[in-house]
């Protein structure tokens, strides 16, 4: 998740810099209510097998490990973040694996997979709903998608707007996101959208982020205008219910 704000000074992300997000005020407070927001959406994990798509340094992928998934895999398209996702979870490795690859193109089976995430990947990706119809074939029917993205209507995804206009290559090219959009690309990949929540409703500043974190669950469960992040569960119809039309 740190990808979505963290920068080195070259204008790209690299996995040092995500160690550096998490360690400040502001980037522990956002990390942590991402964080808690995707997992919420992903429901119980023991005993599932998991795919995080765009998995970075593997700080998610783990915790999904962590919450008791029997296997995960990692997957991203930075040959970087694998190599440092593996050194970090070298120890759990028999439940973890990293892999290179890109959400167009996932290098898995069909139905191979209880919970598929995807953590601002969309916005960098420019055929989206291609990529999200990958996701849901390698998801196991009655398996549950989540998807989290910038919010196109926030301050943050203003300030990368305004560094894009100002040089700034990494964020060029990216294309931020609306909760409709997000339901929209579920649909058309078949996939039966349950819930769709906001997070980070406070600008690019610690001394915001402090008071607004007990607030801020609050306000994504009620819109997702303004937030930073939306996040999307969406769910794949179970073989049992398509064959009875229930």
């Amino acid at each position: 998740m740190a990808k979505a704000h963290t920068l080195n000074r070259a204008g790209e992300v690299g996995p040092d810099i995500y160690a550096e997000w998490r360690v400040s005020t502001l980037g522990s407070i956002t990390e942590s209510l991402e964080q808690e927001l995707v997992l919420k959406l992903a429901g119980p994990l023991s005993g599932k097998a998991v795919l995080d798509v765009g998995c970075g340094d593997g700080t998610l992928t783990a915790e999904f490990h962590r919450k008791g998934a029997s296997f995960v895999v990692g997957c991203d398209s930075d040959p970087r973040m694998i190599t440092k996702a593996t050194a970090r979870t070298m120890a759990e490795r028999d439940a973890m694996s990293y892999l290179l690859g890109r959400v167009e193109h996932l290098p898995f089976r069909d139905q191979s997979f209880d919970v598929v995430t995807a953590i601002t990947v969309l916005c960098f990706v420019e055929q989206r709903s291609h990529a999200v119809k990958e996701m849901a074939r390698v998801l196991k029917p009655g398996g549950r998608l989540v998807i989290g993205e910038i919010g196109r209507w926030s301050t943050w995804a203003a300030s990368r707007r305004i560094r894009a206009w100002l040089g700034n290559a990494f964020w060029r090219h990216a294309r931020f996101t609306t909760a409709h959009e997000l339901r929209a690309a579920a649909i058309a990949a078949g996939l039966h959208v349950d819930r769709l929540r906001g997070a980070v409703f406070y600008p690019h500043c610690a001394l915001a982020a402090r008071p607004m974190k007990p607030l801020d669950p609050i306000l994504g469960s009620i819109t997702t205008v303004g937030a930073a992040f939306i996040a999307m569960q969406a769910t794949k119809e179970a073989a049992a219910r398509s064959l009875t039309g229930s």
